[in-house]
């Protein structure tokens, strides 16, 4: 799946980077999503989008539908014949916007929408609209503001990093809310469903956008629902409701590049949270009564939760083989991985030394704040053939790709990067690997950033080039995110153990693609 953005606008110079950001995405990333809350930090950073999956229920079992009420409270139904329009005028006042204020200056910082759930006061919107306040509640203050001019503050109950969600709760009750789709909480909605998002984009006031429902994204970890309709910036945590009225899913993104393609969190997802605020918002280490330190906590320990999931699939579905030259290379089995190839073959003029390449990732990211993403892993491979270079200056060629490099999350949030180098010799392959293949000696790096605010989680790179002919080289990478120490290394010895080279005596090296072996590697 696509790597999530945010976009964060200041509001006097919104509209400005709003057309120059819009058109330097399209130009030089095509691929990109970006998340659809405005907020008073300028600039593009990698937006929250990877979650752990929660177990689905049992056979027969089945998830709570949120919003028993009153009868006096009811949502009305809206009949299926009628608009736009109706459904609207009936979800109104169970709409809000969600600002987060500079408590010193007084002014909004950021902005989102949301909806009530509950007679209790209690409003579903994303984790990243309310990110600022749950991390530095000393800086920053939330408050609501209704269709009707209504404005109170707000009170953080419950988050869910993995799945960009958060349940706030209003200084008032007894308010119209909504109720959940049971066909969206057990995912059985058509598809083609006509859907409706709701919230107020750009700041500009409450609307309503028509779409449909096209099922799960596939080739993602995370579920997100695919929504063929228009989100604009200001309307993430916004609802999208079926032709009823009750909740299909949670606005969170749309994709740059594209036309109508946006993203929802799954209805069912918003139902756990708010069960789960229910029962934790009187126990002394809820968020409603903590600090930003239990807050980080709880992010820590969601984070490590989710990715030990993550890596506990990838390592059980283990990498397959594939070719590179005469070398072989692990790829990833997982189906949530999408991979694109490169080649330099048609450059002009003609190059000195054919590179072609490929470049795997799961496109999962988790927000946690402005400055730091996690939860991505990404596995490249590049191999390069001298067409007139003697060794010496294909050495030199190599050695310039040869680039840990990094995407800087700033040293607030992570440590500085403690690296370590060796040579790894070649010998035996594996009993899985293919018949004639040898294990080629190889220069590796191995390079780690600590997360400072969550304990045993890090940014681990590792890079692998061959070492055993003059005018062939295989260079490999492995990029994993927010990861577990353990899990980094486990994946790590694997990823080295699958790196092959037929023999001399093998032939050509052209075989087919072979599984390698799911057990560990032996240290």
């Amino acid at each position: 799946m696509p790597r999530y953005r945010c976009q964060y606008v200041h509001a006097s110079r919104r509209r400005l980077f709003e057309s120059a950001i819009t058109l330097i995405l399209n130009r030089y990333l095509p691929a990109t999503l970006i998340c659809i809350f405005l907020g008073g930090i300028s600039g593009l950073v990698v937006a929250a989008n990877i979650e752990a999956l929660p177990a689905k229920p049992a056979p027969g079992a089945t998830m709570p539908v949120v919003g028993e009420k009153p009868a006096t409270l009811s949502a009305p139904v809206v009949e299926r014949t009628e608009g736009a329009d109706k459904i609207y005028a009936a979800a109104r006042p169970r709409l809000l916007q969600i600002r987060t204020l500079l408590t010193a200056a007084g002014r909004q910082s950021s902005l989102g929408s949301g909806f009530l759930v509950n007679a209790e006061g209690f409003a579903v919107t994303n984790y990243h609209v309310v990110s600022q306040y749950a991390l530095e509640p000393a800086t920053y203050r939330m408050e609501y503001a209704a269709p009707d001019g209504t404005k109170g503050p707000l009170k953080l109950l419950a988050i869910d990093v993995a799945n960009d969600l958060a349940v706030v709760q209003l200084d008032k009750t007894d308010y119209p809310f909504f109720e959940f789709n049971p066909h969206a909480i057990d995912d059985t909605l058509p598809k083609g469903e006509r859907l409706y998002a709701m919230g107020n984009p750009l700041d500009l006031g409450f609307t309503i956008v028509d779409g449909t429902y096209n099922s799960l994204v596939e080739k993602s970890y995370q579920e997100r629902i695919h929504f063929t309709g228009a989100l604009n910036p200001g309307m993430s945590g916004g609802p999208t409701v079926t032709r009823d009225g009750r909740i299909a899913g949670v606005n969170v993104a749309k994709q740059v590049g594209g036309e109508l393609v946006s993203f929802l969190v799954p209805a069912k997802f918003a139902a756990a949270l708010i069960e789960r605020a229910k029962k934790e918002q009187n126990l002394p280490a809820s968020l409603a009564t903590t600090s930003s330190e239990k807050t980080r906590t709880e992010i820590g320990r969601q984070l490590s939760v989710w990715q030990a999931k993550m890596y506990q699939e990838m390592h059980g579905q283990g990498f397959r083989s594939t070719n590179f030259g005469p070398y072989r290379a692990p790829e990833a089995v997982a189906p949530w991985f999408t991979c694109w190839a490169r080649t330099n073959a048609e450059q002009v003029p003609k190059p000195r030394a054919i590179v072609n390449g490929t470049n795997c990732s799961t496109k999962t990211w988790l927000f946690i704040a402005n400055s730091l993403q996690t939860g991505s892993i990404d596995i490249s491979h590049s191999y390069s053939k001298g067409i007139d270079l003697n060794p010496f200056q294909f050495a030199n060629f190599i050695g310039k790709q040869f680039d840990v490099g990094w995407m800087d999350s700033g040293k607030k949030h992570v440590t500085q990067n403690q690296c370590v180098e060796n040579f790894v010799a070649g010998g035996a392959a594996n009993a899985s690997s293919a018949p004639g293949s040898m294990r080629p000696p190889l220069r590796v790096v191995w390079c780690a950033r600590a997360m400072r605010e969550y304990d045993n989680l890090y940014n681990v790179t590792m890079l692998a080039v061959t070492q055993d002919k003059s005018n062939e080289a295989l260079i490999s990478k492995l990029s994993m995110t927010g990861v577990a120490y353990d899990n980094a290394l486990q994946i790590g010895k694997r990823f080295i153990a699958a790196i092959t080279v037929a023999s001399e005596a093998s032939g050509n090296g052209n075989s087919t693609r072979t599984e390698a072996s799911k057990s560990e590697v032996a240290k």
